[in-house]
């Protein structure tokens, strides 16, 4: 038996299956900061759908990638995406605001930039 069309049902399902999301979307406010000094070593990021202290126990720990987009392709696979990793330290404040530390300080241009807060590394 010759079929004109080899694997087309696995192909239509795999075209209907929407992607895993494995992060939560998260905007960059700006420093840890002072009346006077700036610590642009420590970031401060909102969570989408955080709201309260006890619900940022959840992220701690959780890795977040700062994504940019530079002119020319870099690295080793040839990819046109930078990111700057970091980490979950600790809440700040009462209204689900948390400090995140980076391995790079974020550049200014970033306050106000969505980031990703990876659902990983897992607690559970």
């Amino acid at each position: 038996i010759a079929l004109s069309k080899p694997y087309s049902i696995n192909m239509t399902k795999a075209q209907t299956t929407q992607p895993t999301r494995l992060y939560v979307k998260g905007v960059h406010l700006g420093y840890k900061r002072g009346l006077r000094n700036q610590y642009n070593h420590t970031s401060l990021i909102k969570i989408s759908g955080v709201d309260s202290k006890e619900n940022v126990d959840f992220y701690l720990g959780k890795k977040i990638a700062y994504i940019t987009k530079a002119k020319k392709a870099t690295g080793k696979d040839g990819s046109k995406f930078r990111v700057v990793w970091g980490k979950v330290c600790r809440a700040h404040g009462g209204n689900g605001v948390v400090r995140a530390k980076f391995a790079r300080a974020l550049p200014p241009q970033s306050i106000g930039a969505p980031v990703r807060v990876m659902l990983y590394p897992s607690r559970v």
